[in-house]
């Protein structure tokens, strides 16, 4: 069929098609050439790290070879002078040899060197440091090696070669011996061997090797590529080096190393095979070793650091296109539906005459419906403000009910306190004791109005008012407070620890008030301490910055339980059996009509109330 005979709807769905393939073919080569070229980017950087890293680890490395050459370099020149050896070497006695026997032995406990020796002219060691071991110098002949012929003839010199007696290879340091006179008598020679050196190359993980001028390995941290060479040695060059016996019988075969790029004048990447868990790419660093003619070769393996940076790169690069790749898809989309609404339009259009109609019914429908639903909406409100008015009056009855508790429960102090000055007056008066009598009956008076003045703040709390406030010092407050607690509490009051404030420290509210709140959280304290032998309720103010005043009482009591704590301000929640559970949501509605608060602390010491008022 072809697409003149399809529908716009069809045509339409069938070019979305073709227009959805061809996006995700050129998404998926962008990605592809991203993902390509962002490998690229991340091993150029891996290779700069790892050059970098390179160049500082083998320069330390250099450094520490460098710094264990110079030390043993300065002992053949010093013994060269030395008197004992010349002797020795002039008159061959057995006392003078034995001596310098014994002195080159002490020489190697307080030097680098392995062993020290002294060769006569003749080209035999006549004393060495190991004249004590099996496999001592003494008496071998050592004319042919290179650094007694070179020292003979120019004064010194350095060779780095296999001991033909020890067969371990090392560095012979040597220096020509002459009298006063200036004749020859022989050379004195101290070899260096670089084991531990080694061993810590070893450690680090990664292959060291250091080459002589040659290319020939004489050094490193893998002893299996020792005297190999870094290229193919002609036979003429292994024929001469094999008749000096410089390395011994070692075949100074080439490294298993195959170039890969060169990236810099001391730097190329290498792969190295058949070498076991050595095999794999590396980055080596070449640097020169000062003084000696040799390169030391410092190996980094490439392929952990290059699969990381081109995972991240390559993520970089993902995460940057694939936003791009979203947004147009997004505007192909978009343009796609902008054309399918438009065809829906059209359909819309075509077909709005044959609903009019049937929408007109229904409408009718709804309209009867709704008028219908409208009926029990109005019968539902009128239940509903039914409830609420239940509701409205039940409320009123609750917070009459708090405001009665709250009035039981803030009076219950003073009248306590007026019962117990009332029989103290009678006891008095039938003592005689009339001025003491009228000094109780003030008492009680005082009281009385503080109840009245309670009842009122009561009264004015229900209706959400506020008691008027006035600068109030601290220090009459927990005066009061304790006055009217010392009836009830007689026999306990040795409990308190309180450090009175000074007189001048004043804030901002009602003092009746504020004993209030002192009064409860210090009954709630004594109650809470009862029974202890060392029960402790200690009052202390502090002031915390220029504008709080800060009243804490604590207790060494048994502390708040989790769930009652979560209520503590909850009206009528208490863990007492005569209590109401409305003290501290008094205290806590007080101290917030003066712009404070009550904080809480609590744990198995007991408990610390902190009350935070405004200073006035």
């Amino acid at each position: 069929m072809s697409d003149a005979a399809l529908s716009p709807a069809s045509r339409l769905r069938i070019r979305a098609r073709r227009q959805w393939i061809a996006f995700f073919a050129i998404a998926a080569a962008m990605v592809v050439a991203a993902l390509l070229a962002a490998g690229e980017v991340g091993r150029a950087r891996a290779m700069r790290a790892l050059e970098a890293q390179a160049e500082t680890d083998a320069s330390l490395k250099v450094a520490l070879l460098n710094a264990a050459l110079e030390r043993p370099r300065a002992l053949p020149l010093v013994l060269a002078g030395d008197s004992d050896i010349r002797l020795a070497l002039e008159t061959r006695s057995a006392a003078a040899v034995d001596r310098v026997n014994r002195k080159l032995e002490g020489l190697i406990e307080a030097t680098q060197a392995s062993v020290i020796y002294v060769i006569g002219a003749d080209g035999v060691a006549m004393a060495a440091s190991n004249f004590r071991e099996p496999d001592s110098f003494v008496g071998s002949s050592y004319a042919f090696r290179d650094y007694f012929g070179h020292a003979m003839e120019r004064g010194g010199t350095e060779q780095y070669a296999l001991g033909t007696v020890s067969l371990r290879p090392g560095l012979y340091i040597s220096r020509r011996v002459e009298n006063e006179a200036g004749e020859v008598l022989g050379v004195v020679v101290a070899k260096v061997e670089f084991n531990r050196l080694e061993a810590d190359w070893s450690i680090g993980g990664r292959p060291v090797y250091v080459t002589d001028g040659r290319g020939i390995v004489l050094m490193t941290s893998v002893p299996d590529w020792r005297f190999l060479a870094v290229a193919p040695i002609s036979n003429e060059q292994k024929a001469s080096i094999a008749d000096s016996l410089q390395f011994g019988d070692a075949r100074l075969d080439p490294l298993p190393f195959s170039t890969l790029e060169r990236a810099g004048e001391h730097e190329d990447t290498i792969r190295i095979s058949n070498a076991g868990v050595l095999d794999g790419d590396y980055l080596r660093l070449s640097l020169p070793v000062p003084t000696t003619g040799w390169r030391l070769h410092f190996l980094l393996p490439v392929a952990e650091t290059v699969a990381a940076m081109k995972w991240q790169d390559r993520s970089v690069a993902f995460a940057t296109l694939l936003p791009v790749l979203g947004l147009a898809g997004f505007v192909l989309r978009r343009r796609q539906q902008a054309l399918r609404k438009i065809e829906v339009e059209r359909v819309a259009r075509e077909e709005l005459e044959r609903r009019v109609e049937a929408r007109t019914r229904d409408l009718t429908a709804a309209r009867d419906r709704l008028q219908e639903e409208i009926s029990g909406h109005e019968r539902t409100g009128r239940k509903l403000q039914s409830v609420q008015q239940e509701l409205v009056q039940a409320n009123r009855l609750a917070i009459l009910g708090q405001v009665a508790a709250g009035v039981a429960h803030e009076i219950n102090q003073p009248v306590a306190t007026i019962r117990a000055f009332a029989d103290n007056g009678r006891t008095l008066l039938d003592r005689g004791r009339v001025t003491e009598v009228e000094e109780n009956l003030e008492q009680i008076a005082a009281l009385t109005d503080r109840i009245g003045t309670i009842t009122g703040d009561l009264k004015m709390l229900a209706r959400k008012g506020r008691a008027a406030a006035g600068p109030t010092g601290m220090k009459d407050v927990i005066e009061g407070a304790v006055l009217l607690l010392r009836s009830r509490f007689a026999g306990h009051m040795d409990a308190l620890d309180i450090v009175p404030p000074d007189a001048g420290l004043k804030v901002s509210g009602s003092r009746v008030r504020l004993e209030q709140i002192v009064i409860n959280l210090l009954q709630n304290a004594l109650e809470a301490v009862a029974g202890r032998e060392d029960a402790r309720v200690s009052v202390r103010v502090r002031e915390e910055g220029t504008d709080e005043v800060v009243l804490t009482v604590s207790d060494n009591g048994p502390g708040l339980a989790a769930e009652i704590r979560e209520a503590l301000f909850t009206p009528f929640n208490t863990s007492k059996e005569a209590g109401l559970g409305l003290g501290l949501v008094i205290s806590s509605e007080i101290a917030a009509d003066y712009g404070g608060r009550i904080e809480v602390e609590s744990g198995p010491d007991g408990a610390s109330f902190s009350v935070h008022l405004r200073r006035a």
